[in-house]
């Protein structure tokens, strides 16, 4: 069964009360999603596995832990999830990154992909989906069933914000996908918009609205 965590750290807290004002410039609201994305990272990750070598310092020989075993591979939802990428990739350099493009079909509602572009061995790696919103929860959920399809059997979602709404959905639909969020907000609104939210993240990410 997966876990909801909710990461609640003060720096994440104080970079998220910059992304909800409305006041914030397109240049610093991209620069602190990539930040949160930065910060969410060490938790997200806190699971990898270790090995330990020698190694040797300019003192002596010493016994170091270091990553082992699979490789990670990030997959953001476009187009908002890019604006997380580079965060993690500052951390995990050798990252490999795969895509997603999700649009909502106006007369099902229901999400269908127009495009996907994933590393050749995503099967065998670690995969963490990102979508700075967790709204209705639809692109989400088809993401992940997206990526089973491909046979990842390892599969995490990190989301900055997410409504209550969003997270049963993925539950519901996914029970052991962990979900990473640095807050859970009151609801949606009639427009699928998460209150009190941030607005469009994609929009603010991009400058365009």
């Amino acid at each position: 069964m997966g876990d909801l965590f909710v990461l609640d750290h003060p720096l994440l807290l104080h970079k998220l009360s910059i992304l909800r004002d409305k006041n914030t410039s397109v240049k610093e609201f991209r620069e602190v999603v990539s930040e949160i994305a930065n910060l969410m990272c060490y938790e997200a990750t806190r699971d990898m596995p270790l090995e330990t070598v020698e190694v040797e310092t300019p003192i002596a020989k010493a016994m170091v832990r270091r990553l082992a075993g699979k490789k990670m591979a990030v997959v953001p939802i476009l187009r908002a999830g890019l604006g997380m990428v580079d965060g993690i990739s500052r951390l995990i350099p050798s990252v490999k990154v795969g895509h997603i493009g999700l649009y909502r079909d106006p007369e099902t509602l229901e999400p269908v992909q127009y495009y996907c572009k994933l590393p050749n061995d995503i099967a065998d790696r670690d995969v963490l989906i990102l979508d700075p919103m967790l709204a209705t929860g639809g692109s989400a959920a088809a993401a992940i069933t997206f990526l089973k399809d491909y046979d990842c059997k390892h599969i995490k979602l990190m989301c900055i914000i997410a409504a209550p709404e969003g997270i049963k959905k993925v539950r519901d639909e996914h029970p052991s996908v962990d979900i990473f969020v640095a807050s859970v907000d009151e609801k949606l609104n009639e427009h699928g918009y998460i209150v009190p939210g941030l607005g469009d993240a994609g929009d603010r990410i991009f400058g365009t609205k």
